[in-house]
């Protein structure tokens, strides 16, 4: 082993020992810790009213107040059915990467404590959901058809992207919810578990993926940058159902229309990616000529003129 190498060997070690102390002193039960029998003031935002899809359309302006409070709620009900989709997703993979490792290790013990902290949060998902009354949390059949394409290909290093985008755009949107005392109580305890764990959880990937990216030959880079494009736009999109707004008594065909022109809906796209996007940039992931399909899709400001 060359010296360079066994200075990245210490260091994943190192890393992964650190998280595992923060795990054990910082884990999470949220069927214990959430009061799931609280009522639900259906006149309560789950999320900001500004991040809301149809916020400031003139659909949104035609709404009661009681609509756009449960517009709300479903489209945070239905972000986190697709955050259950890609939790399945990262767990499979991060079991598949654990068999290709050595299980003696802080690394591949650090995985595992992460699958055990996704299974919690996809259960914490699904309670709200049925909470909320939102009828399903099962993907589109595209976004399932693509989760099926990513777990034939079994790439790990598309895993690891795939978590920090994911993760970092939730985190955003969560923290928002956080700040805001006036939203629905249970949203809020849901949102403050996750981004209590998934902070380790990003802090896991990011170096993993670096250590991957620098192993990529030029090609696989070229084919990774569209591909990783391709992932993001495809999570972004399965985040509104288009049932939501038939939930609210809009035709779903024109809400999807207006939040798919709505400047408010693509700048908290914007916002939420911008974490990811600026990590992704840095390493290179993100260049001069992947960059316009992340601008095409809301997830990256437009560049100046």
């Amino acid at each position: 082993m060359s010296e360079a190498t066994s200075t990245r060997t210490a260091d994943r070690e190192q890393n992964a020992e650190r998280l595992l102390r923060v795990s054990a002193r910082h884990s999470h039960d949220p069927l214990t810790e959430i009061d799931w029998d609280a009522p639900i003031d259906p006149d309560q935002f789950a999320v900001p009213p500004h991040r809301v899809s149809l916020y400031g359309t003139p659909l949104w302006e035609r709404m009661t107040h009681r609509q756009r409070a449960q517009l709300s709620v479903h489209e945070l009900a239905s972000t986190i059915s697709a955050g259950i989709w890609f939790e399945l997703i990262l767990m499979e993979g991060l079991v598949r990467h654990v068999y290709a490792s050595d299980l003696t290790t802080k690394h591949a013990q650090y995985a595992l404590t992460e699958v055990a902290d996704e299974c919690r949060h996809s259960t914490m998902f699904a309670r709200y959901i049925a909470r909320t009354g939102y009828p399903s949390a099962r993907p589109s059949r595209r976004a399932q058809r693509l989760g099926n394409l990513h777990i034939l290909l079994n790439d790990t290093t598309m895993t690891f992207a795939g978590a920090i985008f994911v993760e970092e755009f939730t985190d955003a949107l969560q923290r928002e919810m956080i700040r805001d005392e006036s939203l629905q109580p249970l949203a809020r305890s849901v949102a403050r578990i996750h981004v209590i764990e998934e902070a380790r959880h990003i802090g896991y990937a990011k170096p993993e993926l670096e250590r991957r990216w620098a192993a990529l030959s030029t090609p696989r880079r070229a084919l990774f940058r569209q591909a990783l494009g391709l992932l993001a736009r495809q999570s972004v999109s399965e985040i509104i159902h288009p049932r939501v707004y038939a939930l609210a008594g809009l035709d779903p065909r024109a809400a999807r229309q207006a939040a798919a022109g709505n400047p408010h809906w693509q700048q908290a796209k914007t916002d939420w990616s911008r974490k990811a996007v600026v990590f992704f940039t840095d390493l290179g992931i993100i260049d001069h000529r992947s960059a316009r399909q992340w601008r095409r899709a809301s997830l990256l400001a437009a560049a100046p003129r």
